[in-house]
């Protein structure tokens, strides 16, 4: 029987305002302090029993490791602390981002590392660029999830090339931002999870083809170790965040980090009873519970809820280069903070205690007469029901189309065809969101026998109205293979029997 007690006498005066929840409530610190406790304990007792897979042939022990070094060294640059040897950079006026700077060999790798791998005889050290919003409204498991799912949407592979760039034997060879570097895809390779998913532990393999042939360093593939907590909305914690730093192909056991990331803490404790989950998707129109059933909508979960996001962001520099490090870093995290505030927007509710609404694309029909429209082309073309429902309503042809297990897709009458709309199973089979969906392209998903039968069959889709496509394999937007018994394409028509758009169904998908 193990025993936990925590005596916390904060003096919660001394903060903010807006940040005295975080030491006034008894709840919140026992999510940031108890809880975290009583599971580390949990997860250490099944490690030793040998029920915990773990991958890439490592122990356990030494990816808790990782895990604890990039944690701490997050805080310790988003803390800032004097006796850690960090100190301010002096600016003329007010900054929405402040610099710091920690010239410590062993802030870089830690006390076990030989800080030689990192410095050179000029002389150099560690600057963060860190920035903090106030949230209102924004579930913090939904915006880490979009952050980790979606990393084109706010990074800078120039950014991410510098940061790796200084794991080589030439650290800084780019000195600062590259407008002409190119995001190429993302693959997401699982280490390591909790007893319970509440954390896990990852590596990122950027892809850096499709760049121009001089960006040298970029031209590479390039590895971060990713630390994602929180993204559960139903479970009791202290914060949702997302902490990675660039790693070597080596991914030597005491491999230097310098971890950059972001942490959202709810300035609300938690409620007792779990919330319907809120989703970037069509979902959240249905208000539908685990059992298939209309749920009440529960308007604490997300009115008036308040949080604060912390962005942080760690560079080694070179003396002679550190203003000009410092001005990227500035920049860039103020880039970063409009793109998370874009985000923000998008999944924030409309208005007080409304559920989250699904974002159309200017000129799209509404979400009822789309389901409604895909289910009557369906049905004119092959002859057969799609959506199989009891009511004739729009709300049960909505819910039919959202809940259908194969995969169900809109995309764009255009010469570059991208995806409008998706029910649940595609957006899971695509591993995206309804925002994120309508940046994917058609051809981006498709392999090559795959677009070979499109294309042969693409005639007589626009002249009979549908088509069935044979079997194969596609990728989702985070690069895995799936696969497909049979697809379905059929013409979309409106209200006036003017093509709308195309609809595919995969049948029997799975992940490979």
């Amino acid at each position: 029987m193990i025993h936990i007690v925590d005596h916390v006498d904060l003096d919660a005066w001394s903060v903010p305002e807006v940040l005295r929840p975080l030491y006034e409530s008894p709840k919140i610190l026992a999510q940031k302090m108890t809880i975290a406790a009583l599971r580390h304990i949990r997860q250490i007792a099944h490690e030793s029993s040998g029920e915990m897979p773990y991958g890439g042939g490592r122990q356990p022990a030494v990816l808790r490791t990782f895990s604890q070094r990039l944690s701490r060294g997050f805080n310790d640059a988003v803390n800032g602390f004097l006796d850690d040897g960090w100190s301010l950079m002096s600016s003329d006026r007010a900054e929405d981002v402040t610099i710091a700077i920690n010239s410590s060999p062993n802030k870089l790798a830690g006390s076990h590392v030989n800080p030689s791998q990192m410095f050179t005889a000029i002389g150099g050290g560690v600057l963060c660029a860190k920035a903090s919003m106030l949230l209102q409204n924004v579930p913090p498991a939904l915006l880490v999830r979009f952050l980790r799912e979606h990393r084109s949407e706010w990074a800078d592979p120039g950014v991410d090339a510098y940061s790796a760039a200084a794991l080589r034997a030439s650290p800084y060879a780019v000195p600062g931002l590259r407008a002409s570097g190119f995001m190429g895809s993302q693959v997401i390779l699982p280490l390591a999870h909790t007893l319970e998913h509440e954390e896990f532990l990852e590596v990122i393999r950027l892809e850096g083809h499709s760049l121009c042939h001089d960006e040298v360093v970029l031209s590479r593939d390039m590895y971060l170790l990713q630390l994602c907590s929180g993204v559960d909305e139903n479970a009791a914690g202290a914060c949702a965040q997302l902490v990675f730093a660039p790693i070597d192909e080596s991914f030597a056991d005491d491999a230097p980090l310098l971890p950059s990331g972001f942490r959202v803490i709810p300035l609300d404790a938690k409620t007792d009873a779990p919330s319907a989950t809120r989703t970037l998707d069509l979902a959240s129109t249905l208000e539908v519970g685990p059992g298939g059933t209309r749920a009440p909508s529960d308007a604490s979960s997300t009115s008036n809820t308040r949080s604060v996001l912390t962005i942080a962001f760690q560079f080694s520099y070179e003396n002679h280069l550190r203003e000009s490090v410092a001005a990227m870093a500035r920049q860039y995290v103020r880039t970063v903070v409009a793109s998370v505030q874009r985000v923000a927007m998008a999944i924030a509710p409309s208005r007080p205690g409304g559920q989250l609404e699904m974002k159309n694309p200017p000129g799209s029909p509404e979400a009822h007469t789309l389901a409604r429209w895909i289910g009557r082309s369906y049905r004119f073309h092959t002859g057969a029901e799609l959506l199989c429902t009891e009511s004739q309503s729009a709300d049960a042809s909505l819910k039919a189309l959202w809940q259908h297990s194969d995969s169900i897709m809109c995309c764009s009458l255009k010469a570059a065809p991208v995806f409008t709309f998706a029910n649940q199973a595609g957006l899971d089979m695509l591993e995206t969101t309804l925002i994120a969906l309508q940046d994917i392209s058609l051809e981006k998903i498709l392999d090559d026998d795959g677009r070979k039968a499109l294309c042969s069959e693409f005639p007589k889709i626009m002249q009979q109205g549908f088509a069935y496509l044979p079997g194969g394999v596609c990728v989702s937007s985070m690069g895995r293979p799936v696969s497909y018994e049979q697809a379905v394409a059929w013409k979309v028509l409106g209200d006036d029997d003017a093509p709308h758009c195309l609809a595919f169904m995969f049948v029997n998908w799975s992940f490979v």
